[in-house]
């Protein structure tokens, strides 16, 4: 993960600005500065190297329009000071909301007071600021992607034998939610697994290189967990090199759990090559990333509790909301696992099915 300079940090520190509140109450509006004209809203894809957020950035235009905002677009390519240096841009051109997914969740706070002090509402999706208040955070509970991939590895496995986790970031709330859930899922539930977690900065190469090297060395590996479906490619040549791409049914059979939903995750889990995955909603993100920034331009509040699109509010923090998604567990025959239900992998309500 590519750091922003000290120079850039130290010019955005020294920007004075208010803290972002938002009020805990109910859905109404309290009047807005949209004049009944469609809003300017900026969105930053965070990446365009997984199919993942190809997804979600194929979603947004779609969704802009269903909302009935205008938008102007750019792509941080994983690399914070790009993303600070488009928010700049976004602001030039007047935009009045930004919807943004920091990889570095912990450097984004200096821009978001920046945006706080200009009275532009910012939603992030996927990830959470480490510090800082934003009007709204659209993800899925990242501490129940952990345990539902301990859950189901531990049981396949019998509570016995040695998994790797391919970690994401671990500067990003995300990668560090899905590794401890993970690991104090297994620890409590499944003792007798041993887990060896391997940092991967969210690169597939990185993965498939230690990957390759923990199978050298602990060869009799049974489970391996992808944080993202950024490992799949390189998890599944690994495999195959050593002769450890064989059916479910094969006791040499290595049970992966991956995570996102993605089309090709579903296709590998029909063909016996992965066994589950997480299913992040990259449909619903977009949608509601745009439908809370709008709703920060119109003075929209929102309070905790359950949503009508089945997902609940949380408070994370003293005015910080997180709308959280869901995001169901999907195997290849649906069934319940370590007490957790499934969808089959060719369910017609996953986004991936029907991308």
């Amino acid at each position: 993960m590519h750091r922003m300079s000290l120079r850039s940090l130290g010019v955005l520190t020294m920007i004075a600005a208010t803290a972002l509140t938002t009020a805990c109450s109910d859905n109404s509006s309290s009047g807005g500065d949209s004049g009944g004209s469609a809003p300017l809203i900026g969105v930053d894809y965070p990446r365009s190297d997984t199919d993942f957020w190809n997804s979600y950035i194929k979603y947004v235009p779609q969704s802009a329009k269903e909302l009935g905002v205008e938008l102007k677009t750019t792509n941080s390519q994983n690399d914070i000071a790009s993303l600070i240096s488009n928010t700049q841009t976004f602001i030039s051109q007047g935009v009045k909301g930004v919807v943004m997914a920091p990889q570095d969740t912990a450097a984004i706070a200096p821009t978001l007071e920046q945006l706080s002090s200009k009275k532009i509402p910012v939603v992030t999706i996927d990830t959470r600021p480490d510090t800082g208040k934003v009007f709204m955070v659209v993800r899925a509970d990242n501490r129940a992607y952990g345990t539902k991939a301990c859950q189901f590895l531990g049981t396949k496995l019998g509570g016995k034998g040695k998994v790797v986790m391919l970690q994401g970031g671990l500067d990003s709330i995300n990668g560090r939610d899905r590794t401890e859930a993970f690991n104090e899922c297994m620890k409590k539930d499944f003792p007798g697994i041993t887990v060896f977690g391997e940092a991967t900065d969210w690169k597939g190469d990185v993965a498939a290189s230690k990957l390759q090297t923990r199978l050298a060395s602990d060869p009799d590996i049974k489970g391996i967990y992808m944080q993202s479906s950024f490992a799949l490619s390189g998890t599944l040549q690994v495999l195959k090199q050593k002769g450890l791409q064989v059916a479910p049914t094969d006791p040499k059979h290595v049970f992966i759990v991956s995570n996102d939903g993605i089309p090709e995750e579903l296709k590998n889990i029909k063909e016996g090559l992965i066994d589950a995955t997480v299913s992040q909603p990259a449909d619903l993100f977009a949608k509601y990333g745009l439908y809370y920034a709008k709703a920060g331009i119109e003075g929209k509040t929102f309070q905790p509790g359950p949503t009508d699109h089945n997902s609940t509010i949380i408070q994370v923090r003293d005015g910080l909301l997180e709308d959280q998604l869901a995001a169901p567990l999907v195997t290849a025959d649906g069934v319940t696992i370590g007490g957790e239900k499934t969808l089959k992998y060719d369910d017609a309500t996953l986004w991936g099915n029907n991308a």
